[in-house]
């Protein structure tokens, strides 16, 4: 039961805006790890208060926030910043 993983614009623009091996590495953890889950619930961690309903992964000092949509089996990444930022409304 493999996941897809998409990226909201947003998340692609978080993304741009790093170290090219820092990308390398998110786009790399994110395919080879969460897609290959059974479950990606798994890895990572629950959000609460105003990301209530949203996961979080960690690599290094970056957060990749995601939504999982079980039915479509979608890991949708809408967010990706270093752990200082990325909480930010």
């Amino acid at each position: 039961m493999a996941w897809t993983i998409e990226y909201d614009e947003e998340a692609v623009r978080d993304l741009k805006k790093l170290d090219r091996q820092v990308q390398r590495e998110i786009l790399e953890y994110m395919e080879k790890r969460i897609a290959k889950a059974d479950d990606p619930r798994s890895f990572g961690k629950s959000l609460r208060h105003s990301k209530f309903g949203l996961w979080r992964y960690r690599l290094r000092d970056y957060r990749i926030i995601c939504q999982l949509q079980q039915a479509r089996l979608v890991v949708l990444v809408v967010a990706v910043g270093h752990r200082s930022t990325v909480y930010d409304d």
